[in-house]
């Protein structure tokens, strides 16, 4: 059952009208949607029609001039961070090529990493790429104060706020396999960010793992449609109420598949509200640092157990 994507969908959320209005009673609804969502899967698609079709036709535009970039040029992109510069040319995973925009949300960061990329200048490709990332993290922030309010800890979200979240935005390209090529575009993985929101062209390939270890395709496009997934630091700080859900991407056609991942990463301590620790739920995390997890997961991962984060700040 492995190697095939099973027909179930993953839930849909709307982020859309009075859904996105605190204090109606359909935001208290969507808020318990997103919550059960990420408890059972640890992902949803939601619907955000604040990226309209001309900002999605713009935005993937760019990318295929991104990366038609030579090599020398893309291998610039660099960072301390492992994954978070440029990546290609991988043995095991051949078909994969990306690129980290550190804080993308801002001018500043999308004016440093367009002067990179071309020095004489690229306003289209800094202001479509900011201007996505904005409206992104927007969601991520509306997610995260949904979940924190259905959980009665709204006290906690100024720890988790925009000021307090650091965010990559990661471009990626998967070219369709060859005769000789494994179709594995990227390998089964669970996420260190809190948050990820991925977005995709028309070209599938998301596969995400279910509880019971059966794999569900994320089969449909819309400028809309995005999905929203818990990573590891939001486990670990809901205390493993809510799920990180392992997954991949599968390439079965013969066409590029260009996606973007907004990954949130908390700037300060991540402890564990204790309105989510009783006798069903005793304490199961130490307080940590999001970002160091990451580089955790980074290092020596070979010896690493399957749950790093448990390895990195598990009771």
């Amino acid at each position: 059952m492995d190697s095939e994507t099973l027909s179930a969908k993953l839930p849909t959320v709307e982020f859309t009208g009075e859904n996105l209005e605190p204090g109606k009673s359909s935001w208290f609804a969507t808020c318990h949607k997103v919550r059960r969502a990420l408890e059972e899967y640890g992902c949803f698609v939601a619907v955000y029609d604040r990226v309209d079709l001309e900002l999605d036709e713009a935005i993937f535009g760019e990318l295929e001039e991104l990366f038609d970039l030579p090599t020398e040029t893309k291998v610039q992109n660099t960072s301390d961070v492992p994954y978070f510069g440029y990546v290609g040319q991988l043995p095991d995973i051949p078909l994969y090529e990306s690129m980290g925009i550190s804080d993308p949300q801002t001018l500043q960061g999308t004016q440093t990493f367009t002067k990179l990329m071309w020095p004489a200048g690229n306003d289209k490709f800094c202001e479509t790429i900011c201007s996505y990332s904005k409206l992104v993290s927007q969601l991520e922030q509306t997610v995260k104060r949904m979940v924190f309010e259905s959980y009665g800890v709204e006290k906690c979200f100024e720890n988790h706020d925009i000021g307090s979240t650091s965010y990559l935005l990661k471009a990626t390209k998967y070219k369709a396999p060859t005769m000789n090529e494994m179709d594995i575009g990227l390998t089964s993985h669970t996420d260190k960010s809190f948050i990820t929101i991925l977005h995709q062209n028309q070209v599938n390939g998301l596969e995400v793992k279910s509880k019971n270890g059966e794999w569900i395709g994320f089969e449909e496009y819309l400028p809309s449609s995005f999905v929203v997934m818990a990573g590891d630091a939001f486990m670990a700080w809901s205390n493993n109420r809510i799920h990180s859900p392992s997954h991949r991407v599968v390439m079965r056609g013969d066409k590029t598949r260009y996606s973007l991942g907004l990954f949130s990463i908390n700037k300060g301590t991540i402890r564990i509200p204790q309105e989510l620790v009783d006798e069903q739920h005793p304490l199961q995390f130490h307080p940590f640092d999001n970002l160091g997890l990451l580089l955790y997961s980074y290092a020596d991962v070979y010896t690493r157990s399957e749950s790093c984060v448990k390895d990195y700040c598990g009771i």
